[in-house]
């Protein structure tokens, strides 16, 4: 009985400290993004009229799993639907990806970034454990 209750003690405080460290990096990433507004991205492989190819810019982002967030997709495996905690965790990775490559952008002098491309991965990924992190890479061209 007292280790489920440890358990149950491990597991809320994860919980506490994984959804507050998440909900920062969210609130980060806004600001970021607000602040890297003015670099438009576009998925089309067209170059504008007036601009012209530059640079191949990149940006990558991985996220680990946690122990919560394993234990709340497995529950959610028996009775099915969406796992929205690996839906943020997405989320972030592709975001916090797109915000690296328009910040590359940005220290070029560009303005656009055409043919936006991202891919996304399972890092490290045990039979026994899951998944271990995701990997978001985004990736285009830049324009002046």
């Amino acid at each position: 009985m007292g280790s489920l209750i440890v358990f149950i003690i491990l597991l809320g405080i994860g919980f506490f400290f994984g959804r507050l460290n998440e909900a920062h990096h969210f609130r980060a990433l806004e600001k970021r993004e607000a602040e890297l507004a003015h670099i438009t991205v576009s998925s089309i492989k067209q170059i504008p009229d007036g601009m012209y190819a530059s640079e191949f810019v990149s940006g990558n982002m991985v996220v680990s799993v946690d122990y919560f967030k394993r234990i709340v997709a497995g529950l959610r495996t028996l009775i099915g639907g969406q796992i929205k905690s690996y839906t943020t965790l997405v989320a972030r990775a592709r975001r916090e990806a797109v915000v690296r490559m328009k910040t590359q952008a940005d220290e070029l002098g560009m303005v656009h970034i055409s043919n936006l491309r991202i891919e996304t991965a399972s890092v490290y990924q045990n039979a026994k454990t899951g998944i271990g992190s995701i990997e978001a890479y985004a990736y285009g061209t830049a324009l002046k």
